[in-house]
């Protein structure tokens, strides 16, 4: 028996197991310094943005780091799989107890092999263990295999399910409030509406999506890494839109109440403060400002436009002030570590939505255009 291999491997086993509860069945934010899938996502997403760095086209470089979320969860699956096979197989060198067809020599990498036909139920039996001890190990080792495959079956529709209604309200902001979308453009589209229940309705959505974008992203972490669809659209994008839109209604816009506007912003900076220590986001001074004095003007005036008006009193700039303080580091934060860019307050230029392009279009108007023209050929004639 060896009495260092024995505590060796029941360690590598009890740490994968806790690891795995903690991240797939545990519904809270482990605050642990060190955890596998901790250590996992720190040494893999770093050089996947790096090699994404050296792809030019802003297009690919959006496409490759969209592969990281679903490749993460296959490849971290694949870490615990492999941590409880060594620490298997480490116990069962501990105990020594094995025999071999054709009597051989027992050494580690067979007995590595030992515990991957055993966590995997292969069942050849050319290696077989001689002790109560090492049988009992070999027999919970099997059904450690087939809890593990159980986890998996589970887990994985869990996270696409998640994944699927975190989404559903980032897809209707492209008619909302455009590609990408904007908080002046949101508050143009919705906030000038007769009746406020429109866009009271609104934040009501959005403050329920919120607390669900909290509580899926703290018990499947893995989630942030998870891209929208569209490369102008993201969830860090949609919850600081949608702190950016209430802001401004609690700074002040005649004719709306700011009252949702409060409780939606309380949730969404809530989850913008808790998000950002999932992804260990950290603070930096030197992040530009979204909104100049210069830009707020310019925000005013579109807005007016549209018969919006945001008070223009020291008190208001600083009331708006004070409520971007309070979530834009921590979105920074977020965008630095995901590679996620924010969204301006105003656009930048007139874009087509989402919903309004197509592959077919340039097809279809020319097409048009020459029906049109034979149309008017033959009148003609």
């Amino acid at each position: 028996m060896r009495l260092p291999a024995l505590i060796a491997g029941l360690l590598i086993i009890v740490g994968v197991l806790l690891d795995a509860f903690e991240t797939i069945v545990l519904p809270r934010r482990v605050q642990r310094s060190f955890r596998i899938t901790s250590v996992f996502y720190r040494n893999t997403w770093v050089p996947w943005v790096k090699l994404a760095s050296a792809i030019g086209t802003p297009r690919r470089k959006e496409q490759f780091l969209s592969y990281f979320g679903p490749l993460s969860l296959l490849a971290l699956l694949g870490v615990w799989a492999a941590g409880l096979i060594f620490g298997f197989a480490t116990l069962q060198w501990g105990l020594g107890a094995h025999i071999k067809l054709g009597n051989e020599a027992i050494s580690f990498p067979m007995m590595l092999y030992q515990s991957g036909e055993t966590f995997f139920t292969l069942g050849y039996g050319d290696i077989v263990p001689t002790t109560g001890s090492a049988r009992a190990v070999a027999a919970f080792e099997a059904g450690m295999g087939f809890v593990f495959l159980a986890l998996v079956i589970g887990y994985l529709p869990i996270i696409y399910q998640s994944f699927s209604r975190r989404e559903v309200e980032i897809s209707l902001l492209d008619s909302r409030a455009g590609s990408p979308p904007t908080a002046m453009e949101l508050l143009n589209r919705l906030g000038c509406c007769p009746d406020q229940s429109v866009l009271d309705q609104i934040f009501r959505d959005w403050e329920r999506w919120s607390a669900e974008v909290l509580e899926s992203h703290l018990s499947y972490p893995a989630l942030v890494f998870f891209r929208s669809q569209h490369g102008n659209q993201s969830w860090l994008g949609a919850l600081t839109l949608m702190l950016d839109v209430t802001s401004l209604v609690i700074a002040g816009i005649e004719t709306i109440r700011p009252d949702q506007a409060k409780l939606t912003f309380a949730m969404a900076r809530h989850a913008a403060v808790d998000l950002s220590q999932v992804v260990n986001a950290s603070y930096s001074p030197n992040d530009d400002n979204r909104l100049s004095q210069e830009d707020l003007q310019e925000l005013r005036h579109r807005l007016a436009e549209n018969g919006l008006k945001l008070r223009e009193t020291d008190i208001a700039d600083q009331k708006l002030t004070k409520l971007r303080s309070l979530y834009e580091p921590y979105v920074e934060g977020i965008a630095r570590n995901l590679q996620m860019g924010l969204p301006s307050w105003m656009p930048k230029e007139r874009k087509k939505d989402n919903w309004q392009s197509g592959p077919w279009d340039k097809l279809i108007q020319r097409k048009g255009l020459e029906e049109a023209t034979r149309v008017v050929i033959d009148d003609h004639f």
